[in-house]
């Protein structure tokens, strides 16, 4: 059982699966919502946010990748779970640009479902994880209790996997972490995700939080290992 029950909104067109989502949610005392286009799930996020979104991609009138790009640049911290019949690695890789938390392609077991819904909330906070300390490197600061990243000050939208990656690297300035430690401390073994989606968040990151992502001075390459956090005093790449 969930430690806490969460409110689940369930984007998905295909009535079987959509009913099958909803009855695997159910039994972990989860309340849910099941929308069948991307024009009401936008309008259900807006009205009553959930504490995680499952999003099919091809849905109709407003596609999933559409409702993601959308919900992103609203609310950088609601989790969201995208299932597609799209198992190609570009299309995945797609998906996490556009700022989804994991990717699960269809046909798909309920139960590995359910394993991600469970890892994507207790990562947010919805099931009780206990709130670290407040990070500082240089001029990058991290409020993990109000999931805020500044950067001189300035306040930068993080999506909650690029926030977990970022904790990781800023409580350790300095030290090396290979794609395989990050995708271990930031998303635990029941992730699911590959060490390539880590380039792409590192990727995104960089827009954020660097002056010029090309030359970062925060979130630096090793080659052949992985990534560090700098103080921002130098640059590298």
């Amino acid at each position: 059982m969930a430690a806490m029950c969460a409110y689940v909104l369930v984007a998905e067109d295909e009535p079987r699966q959509a009913e099958l989502i909803g009855r695997f949610l159910a039994r972990e005392n989860h309340s849910f919502l099941l929308v069948d286009d991307g024009r009401k799930a936008l309008d259900e996020i807006r009205g009553r946010r959930p504490d995680l979104l499952v999003l099919d991609l091809m849905l109709p009138g407003v596609d999933g990748w559409d409702v993601c790009r959308a919900v992103r640049s609203e609310d950088a911290d609601l989790p969201v779970l995208v299932i597609s019949a799209r198992a190609e690695a570009d299309d995945k890789l797609l998906g996490f640009d556009l700022g989804a938390d994991d990717y699960l392609a269809k046909p798909y077991d309920p139960r590995e479902l359910m394993a991600r819904v469970r890892a994507l909330l207790r990562r947010s906070g919805t099931t009780g994880t206990p709130a670290r300390r407040a990070l500082r490197v240089g001029e990058l600061e991290l409020e993990p209790m109000r999931h805020e990243v500044r950067v001189a000050g300035r306040l930068v939208a993080c999506t909650p996997a690029e926030f977990r990656i970022l904790a990781v690297l800023a409580a350790e300035p300095g030290r090396v972490f290979s794609r395989a430690q990050l995708l271990e401390d930031a998303y635990g073994l029941d992730g699911f995700i590959t060490e390539r989606t880590i380039d792409v968040h590192v990727r995104n990151l960089r827009r954020k939080i660097e002056a010029d992502p090309a030359a970062p001075a925060y979130l630096l390459t090793v080659y052949g290992i992985g990534y560090k956090i700098s103080d921002g005093s130098g640059r590298g790449r």
